[in-house]
């Protein structure tokens, strides 16, 4: 029985990685798994990255120039295996940056605003530099904590792509504001070559028709960015059209 299911894995993994070859867009979306327990979803995402078929599945999507997208567990899976801030799938040292619990030691479920920091990444090419848009949170491990050299090195590089902040686009530490309390209110980060965007906000919760009785701001158009930017290079599923 247990032979049947290591099959089985490893013909789902396959089958992943031959997806992935015929993609050009992967996403790892946020969910819980287990009771959320530490790392969460995340540490199973990681395993399945580090997978020696869908890591070079991975490798070819990114030379090819498409995109990969986090969102939640999914950003952390990111962080955890180096796609961020790398844009590489590396093992990580103990002064790597990571996600972890939420300052206020619980899980967190509400709504806050990002300002746009970068736009430079294809996710964000569509996006006004310092617009501010509502976002959907919802998680235990959002706060992300990197040394000081490392966050020297992010802002060098622009890659800091999104940051809590208030109604007005005023980025701030407080925590009505950086509700998990990540250091320099970083939400979102993008890989150096661009094509890689982690964030804790669930774009993909900002629905018209959802929210009314909240004073919701417009939604960063970060999916139709994705989308947009095959479509201005003419490409299908990773081959020209």
């Amino acid at each position: 029985m247990a032979h049947q299911s290591s099959t089985k894995l490893e013909e789902s993994l396959i089958h992943f990685a031959n997806t992935i070859d015929q993609s050009d867009i992967l996403v790892f979306p946020g969910g819980f798994s287990m009771g959320d327990q530490p790392d969460g979803s995340a540490k199973f995402i990681v395993n399945t990255i580090k997978h020696p078929r869908v890591k070079q599945a991975i490798e070819r999507l990114l030379q090819r120039k498409g995109l990969i997208l986090g969102i939640c567990n999914g950003f952390q899976a990111l962080i955890k295996s180096g796609l961020l801030p790398y844009g590489e799938i590396r093992d990580l040292d103990s002064y790597d940056a990571t996600l972890t619990f939420n300052s206020i030691g619980r899980h967190i479920s509400t709504m806050a605003h990002t300002v746009v920091t970068t736009n430079w990444s294809p996710w964000l090419s569509g996006c006004e530099l310092h617009s501010v848009s509502s976002v959907a949170l919802s998680h235990g491990e959002g706060r992300l904590v990197v040394s000081d050299d490392q966050l020297k090195t992010w802002k060098q590089q622009g890659l800091i792509a999104l940051q809590y902040c208030d109604a007005f686009g005023k980025v701030s530490s407080q925590p009505e504001v950086n509700v998990n309390g990540s250091q320099f209110a970083i939400e979102g980060l993008v890989s150096p070559c661009g094509q890689i965007l982690g964030k804790m906000g669930h774009v993909e919760r900002m629905v018209d028709g959802l929210y009314r009785n909240l004073p919701i701001q417009k939604q960063a158009s970060i999916i139709e960015n994705g989308v947009n930017y095959f479509r201005k290079r003419g490409l299908d599923h990773g081959k020209e059209s």
